[in-house]
């Protein structure tokens, strides 16, 4: 490198060798899709390469994804549903603009942007029994684990109890199926809940007749928010809380009750009045501002914007914040009077 930039002065050797290999970048991660399999109707495993910079994957980690879509670079999160140790994957449902792209659009040889591997929702450390709630998207994590810890460790003791609404909308159902039935390990149970209706968390009868020994068992649960209340009120009430580890992927918002107000966009010359329930992230890109954003939940703290001044309200907490040049997070942040924002 140091060899080439006699050459490419006064630019960096890297910026040239990303014209010719696009997963070279030195500013930003990029990984090249290698495989697009179809799991349902509405639904695809997308398989890359990343690139340099990638941090291999622990099973049941996210990562941030990047599409360009109409010009404009979209970010969303999505768990990584590949066994560790392999080349990542991510399942997505089309729910939403960037999924929808996602699924209708990606071809062999696209390119992605990335952030790297995140979070805490991993296997425990050393043998143990575990037990899976999940519903819909939200078996990919696990799937993740499962592939992982099936394959290679003999001793694994896995029961997954997945909800789908219908056979034809459960992902990996085959391959589930197969695994089941060539390791004793794993034992799969399927709700299809357009039949028998959601998991009833509120006694423990219902999980006990599917898992009798569920106490004994590390927990995880992934899914929409209703089974995640549930399952933590759950193991809150009937064992311990410790004892589960809960993937949240939706963040919870307090009723709008903030003030609202006009909020100007300084940076873009654009302003716009907005309601006390709307995010202050919806509020920009409906003005037509070009707003940074990553997970839209609260988690990944891309869409971080300094406060010029005014008052915003946390729609998770309550809190209001005022202070001046106060870096707020506009995708859980609401107007509660008049607000200025650095964008």
């Amino acid at each position: 490198m140091r060899a080439l930039g006699v050459f490419t002065a006064p630019f960096p050797p890297e910026e040239f060798l990303g014209l010719v290999n696009p997963l070279s970048s030195a500013r930003q991660l990029r990984g090249v899709v290698t495989r697009v399999t179809p799991e349902t109707d509405h639904s695809t495993t997308i398989h890359f390469r990343p690139g340099r910079g990638w941090s291999a994957h622990a099973a049941g980690q996210y990562a941030r994804i990047g599409v360009e879509i109409d010009g404009v670079r979209q970010w969303r999160s999505y768990s990584l549903s590949a066994a560790e140790g392999d080349d990542p994957a991510i399942t997505v449902t089309a729910i939403g603009r960037v999924s929808q792209h996602l699924v209708q659009h990606t071809r062999v040889g696209d390119v992605l942007f990335l952030a790297p591997p995140q979070g805490d929702f991993v296997l425990p450390p050393g043998p143990r029994p575990l037990l899976m709630l999940t519903a819909g998207s939200g078996i990919t994590p696990v799937m993740s684990m499962i592939r992982t810890l099936i394959p290679r460790r003999r001793d694994a003791d896995v029961v997954l109890i997945h909800s789908a609404r219908t056979p034809q909308t459960a992902l990996f159902r085959e391959e589930l199926a197969e695994l089941a039935q060539d390791n004793p390990g794993l034992h799969v149970v399927h709700r299809y809940t357009a039949i028998e209706g959601r998991l009833d968390l509120s006694s423990p009868a219902q999980l006990e007749a599917t898992c009798p020994d569920w106490r004994s068992r590390k927990a995880y649960v992934c899914g929409p928010t209703e089974l995640l209340d549930d399952a933590t009120d759950f193991w809150r009430t009937f064992h311990a809380e410790d004892h589960l580890s809960v993937e949240r992927f939706e963040t919870g918002l307090l009723a709008g009750d903030a003030a609202g107000g006009r909020v100007v966009f300084e940076k873009s010359d654009k302003e716009a009045e907005a309601e006390g329930s709307t995010t202050l992230l919806e509020v920009g890109e409906n003005a037509g501002v070009l707003m940074p954003h990553g997970c839209r939940m609260g988690i990944c703290h891309s869409c971080l914007t300094p406060l010029l001044s005014g008052q915003v309200k946390d729609l998770r907490t309550g809190e209001i914040r005022s202070d001046e040049g106060e870096l707020i997070q506009t995708c859980i942040s609401a107007a509660a009077g008049p607000v200025h924002l650095d964008v």
